[in-house]
């Protein structure tokens, strides 16, 4: 008896309380939210640092953790190759890399990279997303209804694909699920829900969303979406309403799905064309920003109907990229020219608006909530720690010395940061 109270009290220490992992885009919710305590509120290059890895290449996808394993994907310009590293969470040491694809750089908007899809992992195996330029074959036909003349060398087939690796770097299985076009380049990031990979297949093209089985990449489903364009939108699964809704922005509208079999829920059209950033769900309702050619914010029901709906003709009032956090109580919502907002969530009326970096410094990554605070990186390589609730109440302002594109990720009381060069892990060792 003593020693198994002496083995369940080592095993108490050494297991940190309300660990949770990191496992894909937007954490374990897919909303920017973690259970975790006790993060770090302030550091810099040289304090609070437990470890720092440099990174070769160019990607903007965020880091993920599940375990002692970090995943993180970039891409070597000059190679053309896509890669996977596994690094390990305790120190930064890369346990392995893998090469996924090789090929030439597809077209891309100077905001974009390749290698902006942020990888998933269920604890055993990890997916990742990239796009592939293979040459034409003469089986290969034109685009699939096509809404606009691809940048792409018409002797070239781009198309998306999604690769599952097993936790020492073995490829289980490779699939494609289709074409995908569009001159902004591409970011499909791969959601898990049960037994199935889910990916966003919107394109300036015939549209799709498409989910594969874990273990072998055989297709469970596919969804044909109503409109052709091109969009970067991860869908949000979450109960509401009494059943579970797949919701996404996206492809000219918004639309909810059943994810267990892709059946559609409901769906509108606009309010506007384009969108990046992902929906989140608080105090029952969806709340969504969107941002081209005109800016909007606003809230709609789990049916599907718009409680409070804002239009700007500035882009400092909506989010394009950034996707938006929720509080209990309210929403928050920085736009790409670094205004932070907070809204009431069932009025949409503004408690604040607030300049948080310095003027002409971009936000592209996404906030997250954790233990009473919100963390939010700029392109300056400053992340902005504010308490969270309806009031503007700066913490903290630290900057590491390189640019920050991608969304930070939370796990064991410690914050991953992926700069232009190299992956840090702030909080304790």
């Amino acid at each position: 008896m003593l020693r198994l109270f002496a083995a369940s009290l080592i095993f108490f220490i050494a297991t940190p309380a309300f660990a949770e992992n990191w496992p894909c885009w937007r954490g374990p919710r897919l909303d920017g939210s973690s259970a975790e305590k006790n993060l770090p509120l302030t550091w810099s290059d040289k304090e609070n640092v437990a470890w720092r890895t440099p990174i070769p290449g160019v990607g903007h996808s965020s880091p993920i953790v599940h375990g002692d394993r970090v995943f993180l994907t970039t891409c070597l310009l000059k190679e053309g190759s896509r890669l996977l590293f596994c690094i390990d969470r305790h120190d930064g040491q890369i346990v392995w890399r893998r090469e996924v694809l090789r090929c030439p750089l597809e077209p891309s908007h100077g905001r974009n990279s390749r290698a902006s899809a942020t990888p998933a992992t269920d604890g055993r195996y990890v997916y990742t997303s990239f796009l592939r330029l293979r040459p034409k074959t003469d089986e290969d036909g034109p685009p699939t209804k096509p809404r606009e003349k691809s940048p792409i060398d018409a002797s070239m087939v781009p198309e998306m694909v999604i690769t599952c690796w097993d936790y020492d770097g073995n490829r289980v299985w490779e699939k494609v699920p289709g074409r995908f076009y569009s001159r902004h380049g591409y970011c499909s990031s791969p959601i898990l829900y049960k037994d199935t990979v889910i990916i966003n297949g919107d394109q300036d093209a015939l549209a799709y969303i498409v989910a594969l089985d874990k273990r072998t990449g055989t297709e469970a489903w596919r969804i044909d979406r109503s409109h052709r364009m091109r969009s970067y939108c991860v869908p949000l699964i979450v109960e509401a309403g009494g059943r579970t809704q797949m919701v996404l922005t996206g492809n000219e509208g918004v639309a909810s799905h059943n994810p267990d079999t892709g059946d559609l829920l409901w769906a509108f059209d606009g309010p506007t064309e384009q969108y990046v950033a992902s929906p989140v769900w608080g105090d029952g309702l969806f709340f969504m920003t969107a941002g081209y050619p005109d800016y909007h914010d606003w809230t709609v029901t789990p049916e599907g109907k718009t409680v409070w709906h804002e239009k700007k003709t500035t882009a400092k009032k909506a989010a394009y990229v950034p996707s938006p956090i929720a509080l209990p109580g309210h929403f928050w919502m920085i736009s790409d020219e670094g205004w932070l907002s907070s809204f009431e969530a069932q009025t949409g009326k503004r408690t604040f608006f607030e300049q948080l970096g310095r003027e002409r410094v971009l936000f592209s990554a996404s906030p997250v909530l954790a233990d009473g605070h919100v963390y939010l990186p700029d392109e300056d390589g400053v992340t902005h720690v504010l308490k969270a609730g309806g009031t503007f109440d700066v913490v903290s302002r630290n900057r590491l010395p390189e640019k920050i594109c991608a969304s930070p990720a939370v796990s064991q009381g410690q914050i991953l940061l992926r700069t232009v060069g190299h992956l840090y892990c702030m909080g304790k060792k």
